[in-house]
């Protein structure tokens, strides 16, 4: 064999792994982006006529928090989907066990923050009744809500952790843990970063209707246009602008907000069936 050919396979011996684990970093996104389209599709089903307006009725403690799950992985796993990919590529494997691990560790926080969600309502309800019912003080909670939600928008602490969301090789090489407990320990870390990044858009969601397929997009896409376009700067203005404005509108004119269900004011179907 001439040095040539030597050569050549030797390259294609280098190059083949290389493609191999690329081919795993892209069936490992696409595996995310399909759970989280199977998630919108089910989401879409469950919450069917469920949409309740601001403050929606949450239901039992076990539907609602498997109604949760599903739907932070479909709003989550398109935008986290790539720093599991990177994570993947650090760890130099072809497997899936521990990017998948990290994922669920990612996932598990949002899950406890759904249960925080939960439990601060059923506490609100027994301690002030009715207090965020439409007609009593629903509609200005949840006007000041979305202002609050706008302002944070610019604060440090919102900065720093989109910062770790945006650009996360820093995160993964900072906090590295070895073994598939590591992995899992990692996607919580990084899991509780996103929280501190997106919890205001998430109080948002429930200010504007937490069980509306189309709320939940609009947040989600908020969460991915702040996650993924080039300027930080651009997304995190963006959005506020876009929250100050449904904050006033709700405090205002609440009928300007296109899609918004006022409570009461239309013949939807309730969440009697789920109700303690």
């Amino acid at each position: 064999m001439t040095a040539t050919a030597h050569e050549s396979a030797r390259d294609r011996g280098g190059l083949a792994p290389a493609y191999a684990a690329a081919r795993t970093r892209l069936g490992l996104i696409a595996l995310l982006l399909t759970l989280a389209a199977v998630g919108w599709w089910w989401t879409a089903h469950e919450m069917q006529d469920m949409d309740g307006g601001p403050w929606t009725e949450l239901g039992t403690v076990t539907w609602f928090l498997g109604v949760w799950v599903v739907m932070m992985a479909a709003m989550m796993f398109p935008s986290v989907a790539p720093t599991v990919a990177l994570y993947s590529k650090l760890k130099h494997t072809r497997a899936l066990g521990a990017p998948l691990l990290f994922a669920s560790g990612y996932l598990l926080v949002w899950s406890a923050v759904g249960l925080l969600a939960y439990a601060l309502a059923r506490i609100g309800g027994q301690l002030f009744g009715d207090v965020l019912a439409w007609d009593s003080a629903g509609r200005w909670v949840a006007g000041a809500t979305l202002l609050v939600a706008a302002a944070y928008e610019l604060t440090p602490l919102k900065d720093v952790c989109l910062g770790k969301c945006r650009t996360p090789l820093g995160f993964l090489l900072g906090s590295w843990r070895d073994g598939l407990s590591g992995a899992m320990q990692m996607g919580a870390r990084h899991g509780a970063w996103c929280v501190g990044c997106c919890w205001a858009l998430m109080a948002s969601l429930f200010a504007l209707g937490v069980m509306s397929v189309v709320w939940m997009a609009l947040v989600a896409g908020l969460i991915a246009f702040e996650k993924l376009i080039p300027s930080r700067r651009v997304a995190t203005y963006g959005t506020a602008a876009l929250l100050l404005v449904f904050g006033v509108l709700m405090l205002v004119a609440p009928d300007g907000i296109p899609t918004l269900t006022i409570p009461g004011a239309g013949s939807m179907s309730q969440m009697n069936q789920m109700s303690p």
